[in-house]
């Protein structure tokens, strides 16, 4: 009789297991399809955006050209070399500040501790767009969105409010024992040697979840780079280049190789989540544990 109810619940989580693989297959192959779509349309030869087939019916390698060569109305090299630019600053500063204020809140006991967790959590709630033109007109007051002051304007918008986002570094920083500190307050070291040469040498996992983050948001964001640049064509990022590409005027003939852009964009976050991928799932367990 147990030989029979072991062969039947055997057979029940094999057929459970079965269900669950092949679903998770179909979600895969639904969440996989599209980006495969959009690689082949950034090889296809025919020009436009409507064609009677959904798959090419042939392939060429000048919609990648294209973008490097023909400046004349579209400059996707100066736009990605201003998204990269604003990206690394906005992400050194914005790391910076996430885990000075997670390693802070972390340790130290001040008055105003628990309300500024509170108010951060309640204003995180709210997407940031939501503040976009009164961020402008503070910027535009300021002198900041003509020329190449937009730049700094752009690095500004995404590294002020980042200390905001403490609670994922504060989690895993709560996961390092406190007499490591004591220990070294003991030794005659400042709070400042504590961060820098005890606390962050163990926090590796979360300095690479941090930066990884903060890298992503100036990169693939439009809304606020479209708000501050404007017209100013000269400081586009490569956000508010491909939403042109899509334009009446320009979407028959730079289709494929606003394909080709998305792909090419694609490329940098995909190395970085790939190669630091171990540490990025790390600072997230670490974070949840704590």
């Amino acid at each position: 009789m147990s030989v029979k109810k072991e062969y039947s619940a055997k057979r029940k989580r094999f057929i459970n297991n079965t269900i669950v693989h092949v679903i998770l297959a179909i979600l895969a192959i639904i969440w996989v399809f599209p980006i495969f779509w959009v690689i082949l349309t950034s090889f296809r030869a025919e020009k436009g955006s409507y064609v009677s087939t959904f798959f090419p019916q042939s392939y060429t390698l000048d919609n990648y050209i294209r973008l490097f060569t023909d400046t004349s109305i579209l400059n996707f090299p100066q736009m990605f070399m201003n998204t990269l630019f604003v990206a690394i600053c906005s992400c050194i500063l914005s790391s910076f500040y996430v885990l000075a204020v997670s390693y802070c809140l972390s340790r130290l006991r001040f008055k105003m501790r628990k309300p500024y967790m509170n108010m951060a959590m309640i204003l995180g709630l709210f997407p940031g767009f939501m503040s976009m033109i009164a961020v402008y007109f503070i910027l535009k007051a300021l002198g900041l969105t003509e020329g190449n002051l937009i730049r700094l304007a752009l690095i500004l918008c995404y590294s002020g409010s980042a200390g905001l986002g403490f609670q994922i570094a504060k989690g895993f920083f709560d996961t390092i024992p406190l007499a490591v500190d004591e220990a070294a307050l003991i030794d005659g070291c400042s709070r400042w040697q504590i961060f820098s040469k005890i606390t962050l040498p163990l926090s590796k996992p979360i300095i690479i979840y941090t930066v990884l983050t903060a890298f992503m948001a100036p990169w693939v964001d439009f809304i606020f780079a479209r708000v501050i640049c404007r017209a100013n064509a000269d400081q586009y990022t490569v956000a508010i280049g491909l939403w042109r590409m899509l334009e009446k005027e320009y979407i028959d003939s730079w289709y494929t190789s606003f394909a080709a852009g998305a792909v090419l964009i694609s490329i940098p976050i995909a190395i970085l989540f790939l190669s630091l991928q171990k540490y990025y799932v790390d600072g997230l367990s670490g974070a949840v544990k704590g």
